[in-house]
């Protein structure tokens, strides 16, 4: 097991703004799990991103992620959603 200090970054975007976002993370040599999803009252379009990364890493991964949403201007609408959450254990098998 990796014994870094390991966050799981959970990036719900837009889905108009899904490939620049991912293409930057992987640009910058971060993994990222992509899933389709929908939410919000809309119901709009968006994918849910999973990225696990060394704590260190985690604002650059966040600010790629702002960088690369594009600017909307509906205030009411999110570029995204993103939680960072503790990881106890991390491991590839």
């Amino acid at each position: 097991m990796n014994s870094n200090t390991m966050k799981m970054i959970i990036a719900i975007v837009r889905d108009v703004d899904e490939e620049a976002v991912v293409k930057a993370l992987l640009k910058e040599n971060f993994r990222v799990t992509q899933i389709a999803s929908s939410g919000g009252f809309f119901r709009r379009g968006n994918a849910t991103l999973m990225m696990g990364v060394d704590e260190a890493k985690v604002d650059h991964a966040i600010q790629t992620i702002r960088e690369h949403c594009e600017p909307t201007l509906d205030l009411a609408v999110k570029h995204a959603t993103v939680f960072v959450l503790n990881i106890d254990r991390f491991g590839q098998i």
